[in-house]
C-alpha cells in the first residue's frame, strides 16, 4: 500500500469521525419532569416559568430545537407578564435554555456517551495519524508543488465550505450552547474525571482545542523535522496548551479554586479585571493572590524584559493559545495571509485601535470596581462598555473570525489584525528589543519561498534583496521563512539594539 492510499483511508476514517459528531447532535430525546425542574430552575422562577412549562412535562421532544423552544417561547411569557406588572427587576436574565436541555437529554446518546466518545475521538485521532504519519518518508519541509492550486489550501469553495464549519461552530459555541448539547453530555465522563462536574461549552471548548493542537502538532513536527528550532516551537506550544490551557484550569476547579490558564494575560485576557474575577481571587485566599499578583507582573514586567530579549516570539509562537493552534491547525492556509500594502494599512490601524479600546474598557471596570459608579462622568456605562467589547473583540472578532477564516485569509486573521497582546508586544519589539532576522542579500535567489509562506504578510524577500534586517513590529518569530530558504539566507538572532541593519 502506497503513501496516498494510506493518507485515503485516513481521510474516510476522519470524515466518518466527523459525520457521527454531526449525527451525535440528533441522537437525544428530551423529557422534562418535576423533579429536573425544580433542581435547576432558581426558586424566584420556579412558580412562573412552571406554570409556562407544564405542558412538556408530559410531552417528550424529539430534537433539541423543539425542546429549547418551549423554554424560549415559557420565558418570553414570564418576562412579558413580570415587566406589565412592573416587576423588571424579577426578570429572567439568565436563561435556563442551557441547564434544563442537558438535564433533560434522554436516549441513545446519555446511555452511551462514554463509548460515543472513544468512538469519534478514536477514530479522529486514528484517521489523522493516518495522513500525517506516512509524510515521514517524504523529504522534510515544504515543497513547492502547487500549493495554491490545492483544492482546501487555495482560499476558494472547498475552503470556504471548511471556513464555514468553523464559523457555524464558533457561533453555536458563544451564542447557542444549547443546540450542541448532546456534545456536551459525550463529554461529560472526562469533564467529571477531571473537573469533577458536568461538561460546560467552554470545557468543549477547550478539549477541542487542545486536540486540535496535539494532532495538527505532529503534523508539524513531521513536516519540519529537519528543523530543531521548529520542533522545539512546536513541541512548546503543544505543551503550552496540554498542561497550562487546559489540565490546569480544571485540576484548579476540582480543588475549588479558581481556574485559570497562567500563561494567559491582559489584555489578551480581557476579563482579568472584571470585579468577579477579581472577587474569586481574593476569596480563594493565598493561592488566589498568587494569581492576582502573577497575571499583573506577566504583562507589567514580563512583556518588556522578555521581549527586549527575545522578541514577541517569546510568546506569540512558543506560549500562547491563540499562536499554537495558528501554528498547528492553521498551518495549511498560512500561505493566504494577504500581502499588499493596503492590508499591512489596515493592520497597522485595527491592532492598535482594539488596544486602546482594550485600556479604555479595563480602565472603566476597574473605575466601578473601586468608586462603585457604574457610569464614568455620568455618561458612560461601564457595564455597557464591557459587554459590547466582549461581543465584539472577545467573541466575534478573536472567535468567529480569527480562527473560522483560517481558509479563505490565514492562519493569522486574529493575532494580524485585532489581538491587543500583540500590538503591545509589537510595540517593545518593534522600538526596544534585540530580536530581528538577519538576512544574507548576496545569496538570496528570490524564489519568494519567505513572503509565500509568511503568515504574518510580510513581504520578506523585499528584505532579503537588500540584505536588510527585519525588524517589524507584527513578525511573530515563527521561523518558517527561515526554514523554508533554500539558501539559508534568513536567520533569526538576538543582537545588541546598535547593530541593526535598517
Amino acid at each position: 500500500m502506497n503513501i496516498n492510499q494510506i493518507k485515503n483511508i485516513g481521510t474516510v476514517i476522519i470524515l466518518s469521525a466527523m459525520a457521527l459528531w454531526i449525527g451525535i447532535l440528533f441522537g437525544n430525546s428530551f423529557q422534562l419532569n418535576e423533579a429536573t425542574f425544580n433542581e435547576t430552575v432558581a426558586s424566584e422562577h420556579r412558580f412562573l416559568l412552571k406554570e409556562k412549562l407544564a405542558p412538556a412535562f408530559e410531552s417528550k421532544s424529539s430534537n433539541v430545537f423543539s425542546f429549547t423552544n418551549k423554554i424560549v417561547a415559557a420565558e418570553a411569557e414570564v418576562n412579558k407578564a413580570l415587566e406589565a406588572e412592573g416587576k423588571g427587576d424579577m426578570k429572567i436574565s439568565n436563561s435556563y435554555q442551557m441547564s434544563l436541555t442537558k438535564a433533560s437529554g434522554v436516549g441513545f446518546v446519555s446511555e452511551n456517551n462514554l463509548l460515543l466518545f472513544f468512538l469519534v475521538f478514536g477514530l479522529l485521532i486514528f484517521g489523522t495519524m493516518l495522513f500525517v504519519v506516512p509524510d515521514i518518508k517524504k523529504i522534510p519541509g515544504i515543497k513547492n508543488d502547487g500549493i495554491f492550486k490545492h483544492p482546501v489550501n487555495k482560499g476558494k469553495l472547498l475552503g470556504i465550505i471548511l471556513g464555514s464549519m468553523f464559523i457555524s461552530f464558533y457561533i453555536l459555541l458563544y451564542f447557542f450552547p444549547q443546540y450542541i448539547i448532546n456534545w456536551l453530555i459525550v463529554l461529560d465522563p472526562l469533564s467529571k474525571f477531571m473537573n469533577g462536574g458536568l461538561a460546560s461549552q467552554w470545557f468543549l471548548y477547550g478539549f477541542l482545542y487542545t486536540i486540535a493542537v496535539l494532532t495538527m502538532g505532529i503534523r508539524m513536527l513531521i513536516k519540519y523535522r529537519h528543523n530543531k528550532y521548529q520542533m522545539v516551537r512546536t513541541g512548546s506550544v503543544m505543551f503550552f496548551q496540554l498542561i497550562f490551557a487546559f489540565m490546569i484550569p480544571e485540576i484548579l476547579t476540582k480543588l475549588n479554586m479558581p481556574s485559570a490558564d497562567l500563561k494567559n494575560m491582559w489584555p489578551l485576557d480581557y476579563s482579568f479585571f472584571f470585579d468577579y474575577r477579581i472577587d474569586q481571587k481574593i476569596e480563594a485566599g493565598t493561592l488566589g493572590t498568587f494569581m492576582f499578583v502573577w497575571g499583573i507582573v506577566l504583562f507589567a514586567v514580563g512583556v518588556p524584559v522578555l521581549t527586549y530579549f527575545f522578541g514577541k516570539r517569546w510568546y506569540c509562537s512558543w506560549v500562547c493559545g491563540c499562536g499554537g493552534l495558528a501554528e498547528t491547525l492553521g498551518d495549511p492556509f498560512r500561505q493566504l495571509s494577504n500581502k499588499k500594502i493596503k492590508a499591512w494599512r489596515f493592520e497597522r490601524y485595527s491592532i492598535h485601535i482594539v488596544l486602546v479600546l482594550a485600556v479604555v474598557m479595563t480602565a472603566g471596570v476597574l473605575y466601578t470596581y473601586f468608586t462603585g459608579e457604574p457610569k464614568i462622568m455620568g455618561v458612560l456605562d461601564t457595564g455597557t462598555l464591557r459587554y459590547y467589547y466582549g461581543f465584539g473583540v472577545g467573541s466575534i472578532f478573536s472567535g468567529v473570525v480569527g480562527t473560522g477564516f483560517y481558509p479563505i485569509m490565514g492562519n493569522r486573521v486574529w493575532c494580524r489584525f485585532g489581538c491587543p497582546l500583540a500590538a503591545y508586544l509589537g510595540l517593545v519589539q518593534r522600538f526596544k528589543s534585540r530580536f530581528r532576522i538577519t538576512t544574507n542579500g548576496g545569496q538570496c535567489i528570490s524564489c519568494g519561498n519567505c513572503s509565500t509562506y509568511c503568515e504574518q504578510g510580510i513581504d520578506v524577500k523585499w528584505y532579503a534583496q537588500r540584505g536588510q534586517d527585519i525588524v517589524r513590529s507584527s513578525c511573530v518569530g515563527c521561523g518558517i521563512c527561515s526554514a523554508v530558504c533554500p539558501r539559508g539566507v534568513l536567520n533569526l538572532e538576538n543582537l545588541a539594539e546598535d547593530t541593526k541593519k535598517i
